[in-house]
Protein backbone atom coordinates (compact mmCIF):
# COMPACT_ATOMS: atom_id res chain seq x y z
CA UNK A 1 0.00 0.00 0.00
CA UNK A 2 1.38 3.30 -1.07
CA UNK A 3 0.16 5.93 1.26
CA UNK A 4 0.29 10.29 0.86
CA UNK A 5 -0.76 11.57 3.86
CA UNK A 6 -2.45 15.30 2.93
CA UNK A 7 -2.07 18.26 5.06
CA UNK A 8 -4.15 21.21 5.03
CA UNK A 9 -3.13 23.38 2.25
CA UNK A 10 -3.37 20.58 0.27
CA UNK A 11 -6.89 19.72 0.76
CA UNK A 12 -7.04 23.70 0.10
CA UNK A 13 -5.21 23.37 -3.60
CA UNK A 14 -8.43 22.42 -5.46
CA UNK A 15 -9.95 25.58 -5.02
CA UNK A 16 -6.14 28.16 -4.20
CA UNK A 17 -4.31 26.32 -7.37
CA UNK A 18 -7.09 25.05 -8.95
CA UNK A 19 -5.24 21.44 -8.73
CA UNK A 20 -7.14 18.19 -8.82
CA UNK A 21 -5.67 17.08 -6.09
CA UNK A 22 -6.71 13.30 -6.04
CA UNK A 23 -6.48 13.02 -9.99
CA UNK A 24 -2.58 14.25 -9.85
CA UNK A 25 -1.85 11.77 -6.41
CA UNK A 26 -2.97 8.61 -8.79
CA UNK A 27 -1.07 10.05 -11.73
CA UNK A 28 2.08 10.33 -9.84
CA UNK A 29 1.38 7.15 -7.41
CA UNK A 30 -0.79 4.96 -8.86
CA UNK A 31 -3.81 4.78 -6.70
CA UNK A 32 -2.22 5.86 -3.31
CA UNK A 33 -4.28 5.86 -0.16
CA UNK A 34 -4.98 9.15 0.92
CA UNK A 35 -4.56 9.58 4.65
CA UNK A 36 -5.07 12.58 6.75
CA UNK A 37 -3.89 13.34 10.09
CA UNK A 38 -6.84 13.67 13.24
CA UNK A 39 -5.29 17.48 13.31
CA UNK A 40 -5.95 18.29 9.57
CA UNK A 41 -10.00 18.30 9.55
CA UNK A 42 -10.04 19.82 12.71
CA UNK A 43 -7.60 22.90 11.38
CA UNK A 44 -9.99 23.09 8.27
CA UNK A 45 -13.29 23.02 10.35
CA UNK A 46 -11.68 26.36 12.00
CA UNK A 47 -10.90 27.71 8.96
CA UNK A 48 -14.09 27.18 7.35
CA UNK A 49 -15.71 29.19 10.32
CA UNK A 50 -14.25 32.28 8.74
CA UNK A 51 -15.50 34.07 5.52
CA UNK A 52 -14.04 34.84 2.54
CA UNK A 53 -11.57 33.18 0.13
CA UNK A 54 -9.28 31.24 2.63
CA UNK A 55 -13.18 30.00 3.98
CA UNK A 56 -13.87 28.51 0.74
CA UNK A 57 -10.81 26.62 0.06
CA UNK A 58 -11.06 25.30 3.87
CA UNK A 59 -14.74 24.04 3.57
CA UNK A 60 -14.08 22.33 0.18
CA UNK A 61 -10.94 20.48 1.94
CA UNK A 62 -13.12 19.65 4.61
CA UNK A 63 -15.20 17.70 2.34
CA UNK A 64 -12.07 16.29 0.34
CA UNK A 65 -11.03 15.15 3.63
CA UNK A 66 -13.97 12.72 3.76
CA UNK A 67 -12.36 10.85 1.12
CA UNK A 68 -8.78 10.16 3.02
CA UNK A 69 -8.58 8.20 6.17
CA UNK A 70 -7.96 9.77 9.49
CA UNK A 71 -5.40 8.91 11.92
CA UNK A 72 -4.82 10.21 15.12
CA UNK A 73 -1.25 11.43 15.98
CA UNK A 74 0.54 12.38 19.29
CA UNK A 75 0.74 15.58 17.69
CA UNK A 76 -1.50 18.30 18.04
CA UNK A 77 -0.55 20.73 15.93
CA UNK A 78 -1.47 20.02 11.91
CA UNK A 79 2.21 19.71 10.34
CA UNK A 80 3.64 18.03 13.52
CA UNK A 81 1.18 15.31 12.97
CA UNK A 82 1.58 15.04 9.11
CA UNK A 83 5.59 14.47 9.91
CA UNK A 84 4.39 12.53 12.49
CA UNK A 85 2.50 10.21 10.33
CA UNK A 86 4.27 10.43 7.07
CA UNK A 87 7.26 8.87 9.15
CA UNK A 88 5.08 6.04 10.89
CA UNK A 89 3.29 5.13 7.76
CA UNK A 90 6.37 5.29 5.63
CA UNK A 91 4.04 7.32 3.12
CA UNK A 92 4.71 10.54 0.99
CA UNK A 93 3.74 13.83 2.25
CA UNK A 94 1.63 16.43 0.15
CA UNK A 95 2.26 19.86 1.03
CA UNK A 96 2.84 23.64 -0.75
CA UNK A 97 4.09 24.93 2.65
CA UNK A 98 7.46 25.40 2.38
CA UNK A 99 8.49 24.78 6.19
CA UNK A 100 7.08 21.96 6.55
CA UNK A 101 8.46 20.76 3.23
CA UNK A 102 12.01 21.21 4.38
CA UNK A 103 11.20 19.43 7.43
CA UNK A 104 9.62 16.66 5.61
CA UNK A 105 13.18 16.59 3.54
CA UNK A 106 15.30 16.79 6.43
CA UNK A 107 13.26 13.42 7.86
CA UNK A 108 13.80 12.00 4.47
CA UNK A 109 9.87 11.90 3.71
CA UNK A 110 9.27 11.69 0.18
CA UNK A 111 7.15 14.75 -0.63
CA UNK A 112 4.63 15.76 -3.26
CA UNK A 113 3.89 19.40 -3.79
CA UNK A 114 3.04 21.93 -6.42
CA UNK A 115 5.14 22.32 -9.58
CA UNK A 116 3.60 24.56 -12.69
CA UNK A 117 0.06 26.07 -12.43
CA UNK A 118 -1.96 22.74 -11.61
CA UNK A 119 0.83 20.07 -11.81
CA UNK A 120 2.22 18.13 -8.61
CA UNK A 121 5.46 16.34 -8.60
CA UNK A 122 7.39 14.26 -6.24
CA UNK A 123 10.78 16.52 -4.99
Amino acid sequence: MTAAVLDTNALMMPVECNVRVFEELDRLLDAPTPVVPAAVPAELEALADGAGAEATAASVGRDLAERCSVHGTDAAYADDAVLELAGRLDAYAVTNDGPLRERLREADVPVICLRGRNKLAVI
